[in-house]
């Protein structure tokens, strides 16, 4: 009688294994090529201007970025509702099936009410876009 914890561990041991095995054989055989423009912060071909702490992203991008996946998750689970919708009305009553979709598709307008009043949909300049551009609104 063998233990099933043996071939767990025997996996995770070769799971392991393989790619500190892989990191150990490339360290060995890759060629060391030590040049200043590797340290760079920019290894594309800019040439770097002042500290990479200065450098301030817009947090509109990433806030678009979270609307879009959870409006594209909200898409993914609704499509599965309607393709069984009729299927399941015949078999038990409608406001078994409809409530609960139409509470989460509410959480959702909620939400996107919320996001639209703090104005994470509304797209901004930065100031820096802006300090040139009071002639053109």
């Amino acid at each position: 009688m063998s233990n099933p914890w043996i071939a767990i561990g025997a996996l995770a041991v070769v799971g392991l294994a393989i790619p500190v095995s892989m990191m150990v054989v490339s360290s060995i055989l890759r060629p060391s090529v030590p040049e200043q423009g590797k340290r760079a912060t920019y290894e594309s071909g800019e040439v770097p201007t002042g500290s990479s702490r200065q450098i301030r992203f817009n947090i509109q991008y990433y806030m678009v970025a979270l609307l879009f996946v959870i409006f594209d998750i909200e898409t993914v689970l609704i499509f599965p509702w309607t393709v069984i919708y009729r299927d399941a009305v015949t078999e038990v009553d409608m406001t078994t099936v409809l409530v609960p979709m139409v509470v989460f598709i509410g959480v959702l307008v909620v939400g996107l009410a919320w996001a639209w009043r703090n104005g994470a949909v509304r797209w901004v300049r930065s100031p820096r876009a802006t300090k040139g551009a009071d002639t053109y609104e």
